[in-house]
């Protein structure tokens, strides 16, 4: 390894990577030998060629990649004399319109690219390997591929334009064109929330998220990855010569009477771009608060809050726990033209006629906080923030909460009581935290069972019963889904919401000031009938035939 441009002596100490004495003795070498740092370190094991080689990647922002695995294009290694991609021992990967990637044992210095930009006329993009690996696939291609000037002069390099319009040519080829239609309509007819497109070394797999489970759909050849990549950008607003950056998009169909956006996401992987669809149904958003599947107990805390002039209601759950979905329904229920309703999103999913939405866009300095800061002199009635993610955020929609504004938001804990001590750790005073807050709820999704191929499950042993709290009765029925083509053999069908609310009353707020421990208060309010939690409300709904047990300690903790 050669040396680099990062303080690799400050780096390998503070991360303890290294001894002191360590460093003293590859010094001592240095001298010695006159052989660089990186190298010295790693030569004499002081550090392996893997940590380094993270310590690199993790500081300079270049991607790692096994370069035996790497398909290289063909000709791309005759465009650069022998003698200096062994001089420099890096690899010459893949050639795309004017973009030149190559893997490098240490990342180059400034001059060194500078000085191959110009010879060269590309654009070179860096990733690391490792240094023997590339040793072995240079002598692997220089013996397939003798280089000599003609083979260098005679490579046909397209122009930027010529390769575009080869991948928008491709992109609208007809098989290229229905294989997207398919799975786009295959995916909506399946209740699809995901679609997500896999490149592997063989192929590109398509799987389909429904009900919250990943489930394999298609395995595709590896020639068509191309033109579904491009037809997708092209559909989403992306830039088709950008395959190395990580990218977003959307776009609109209607299809079967129904309106659909498709949001797009795309990740640069070993094989390709990966592709992930989220689709969004408009319809789900004008599903009325009461018709979700709340059961009665917390979905009348959530009116009684919703109905309050100031004060902030937190719903708290992982990424696809149907926060958004809930808190969307809630707008709807509070969306009147007496009342002026702002939302702060990351990304803003469905546009509301009648609610002014912010899109957050922290590239050009417009947070959550920046954003939360500038509407509240606008003189909002209620305020959605996307999500309280850092201090800043916290303290302002907490005193927005004080002075007027109902303030609607997420944080992601496990169950409610753990939004008062994410709000500590945060910085947030306990007493603003206890005199803001009027509820918090913890939300989690449960596959329904398909009522199609729905059946009693057999009694369950005592055992079972007395660790769900419940007395040995051979009344109690359980059910689930034998599976149909209905189901697609899952035996489940939809999803229904678990939701545990908790009223921050004065009793609460009294023990959060105290500094009395959350798990403590926790405790009083089940004792007390005033938490039903995640685990007890899904038990509750799998005794009323609507999901099952499985499904319930899936999603659900231990209370």
């Amino acid at each position: 390894m050669r040396a680099t441009k990062i303080n690799l002596p400050k780096i390998l100490l503070d991360s303890k990577q290294i001894s002191p004495e360590d460093w003293e003795k590859a010094l001592s070498l240095q001298k010695k030998t006159g052989k660089p740092l990186a190298e010295i370190l790693v030569k004499e094991n002081f550090i392996s060629e893997e940590e380094m080689i993270a310590i690199l990647s993790h500081h300079l922002f270049i991607p790692f990649i096994d370069v035996n695995r790497f398909n290289i294009e063909k000709g791309v290694v005759g465009l650069i004399p022998e003698e200096i991609t062994r001089k420099y021992c890096f690899l010459p990967l893949w050639l795309f319109a004017d973009i030149l990637l190559i893997a490098v044992a240490e990342p180059l210095d400034i001059i060194a690219l500078d000085n191959l930009r110009i010879i060269l006329g590309y654009e070179i993009k860096q990733v690391l390997g490792k240094e023997k690996d590339i040793i072995e696939r240079l002598n692997t291609c220089y013996k397939k591929q003798p280089q000599s000037l003609t083979t260098i002069l005679d490579y046909n390099k397209p122009t930027e334009r010529e390769a575009v319009e080869s991948i928008i040519e491709e992109s609208r080829k007809q098989p290229i064109v229905e294989a997207v239609n398919l799975i786009i309509n295959e995916a909506i007819n399946k209740r699809a929330s995901d679609i997500h497109l896999e490149p592997e070394e063989e192929g590109v797999l398509v799987r389909y998220r429904i009900d919250g489970m990943l489930q394999e759909a298609h395995r595709l050849p590896s020639k068509s990855q191309r033109g579904i990549a491009a037809r997708l950008k092209i559909l989403s607003g992306l830039d088709i010569t950008k395959f190395y950056i990580p990218q977003d998009g959307r776009f609109h169909i209607q299809t079967q009477g129904k309106e659909i956006d498709f949001r797009v996401s795309t990740l640069p992987t070993l094989f390709g771009e990966k592709f992930v669809l989220r689709i969004l149904d408009k319809r789900s958003i004008f599903v009325k608060l009461e018709d979700l599947g709340f059961s009665p107990q917390p979905l009348s805390l959530v009116k009684e809050a919703i109905e309050q002039d100031h004060g902030m209601l937190l719903i708290t759950g992982p990424t696809g726990s149907g926060k958004s979905t809930t808190l969307y329904a809630i707008l709807m229920k509070l969306n009147t033209i007496k009342r002026h309703i702002v939302t702060i999103e990351d990304p803003v999913e469905y546009q509301i006629d009648g609610i002014t939405q912010v899109q957050v866009r922290p590239d050009i300095g417009l947070s959550f906080a920046t954003a939360l800061r500038g509407l509240l002199r606008q003189s909002p009635d209620t305020v959605l923030v996307g999500e309280i993610r850092d201090r800043e955020t916290a303290d302002i929609a907490i005193k927005a909460s004080l002075i007027g504004q109902l303030i609607l938001s997420t944080l992601h804990t496990n169950d409610a009581i753990g939004a008062f001590a994410r709000l500590v750790d945060m910085g947030v005073e306990r007493y603003l935290v206890a005199s803001s807050l009027i509820l918090i709820c913890a939300q989690r999704l449960c596959r329904r069972i398909c009522e199609n191929c729905k059946e009693p499950v057999h009694s369950l042993s005592e055992e079972v019963l007395r660790e769900m709290g419940l007395e040995a009765d051979k009344k109690l029925s359980f059910y689930k889904g034998r599976g149909c083509a209905e189901c697609n053999y899952s035996g489940y069908k939809g999803r229904v919401p678990l939701l545990e609310a908790l009223k921050v009353e004065d009793k609460i707020k009294e023990m959060v000031i105290k500094e009395v421990a959350f798990e403590e208060i926790k405790e009083w309010a089940i004792r007390e009938g005033k938490l039903i939690t995640l685990r007890r409300d899904g038990i509750d709904k799998a005794l009323a035939g609507i999901t099952t047990l499985e499904e319930v300690y899936r999603v659900t903790a231990r209370d």
